[in-house]
């Protein structure tokens, strides 16, 4: 399965190649979903904000985004979204490429434990921001996204995670590219 929080074209890359290649199912908003289909895609399931489907692993449901979303070629790319997925003792938000928004307390409330948070700032929230929004979604563990890509993006990755550390009760998780990290199921 492959998730998509919106259609800019560093978020869908190699996409199309991949659930071809592979015959993953591709899941994000109904627009990002059905462009991909008419690349060739086989199996796509286009979800709307708010909305949600089970799927054999747990539940996925989209949440709202503060960003843009614009597919590869010009086209639309609906609105952009956050993701939460629910599996068996735990669940996880990645953002997407979003601005802090005062909903990431609801959010939180649907006891999320692991966070992967835009730092980057420039074209999403920053470390200042970010730090906030771990104050209102309350997870056990954050993982930084969207920094240290290209030049408007570049971050001090490690003072993020000190201070992730020391103005939060979140653990910050800072993996290289091609990394990892086991959570273990409560």
């Amino acid at each position: 399965m492959i998730l998509l929080t919106h259609g800019h074209g560093d978020h869908v890359g190699d996409t199309v190649n991949i659930a071809q290649r592979t015959g993953a199912l591709v899941v994000g908003n109904v627009e990002v979903a059905t462009w991909v289909a008419r690349q060739g895609v086989q199996q796509t399931d286009g979800l709307n904000t708010g909305g949600g489907k089970d799927y054999g692993f747990g539940r996925v449901e989209l949440t709202i985004a503060f960003h843009s979303s614009t597919l590869p070629d010009g086209s639309p790319g609906g609105s952009p979204n956050g993701l939460l997925l629910f599996t068996p003792g735990l669940t996880l938000y990645h953002a997407g490429d979003t601005a802090l928004f005062s909903d990431m307390a609801l959010i939180g409330q649907k006891g999320v434990d692991v966070a992967l948070l835009p730092v980057g700032d420039h074209f999403t929230m920053g470390p200042d921001d970010s730090l906030r929004a771990i104050e209102l979604l309350r997870p056990s563990y954050v993982l930084p996204i969207h920094y240290n890509t290209f030049p408007p993006i570049q971050q001090d990755i490690a003072l993020w995670a000190e201070r992730v550390h020391t103005e939060t009760s979140a653990k910050a998780i800072v993996l290289d590219p091609g990394g990892s990290h086991l959570f273990e199921r409560s």
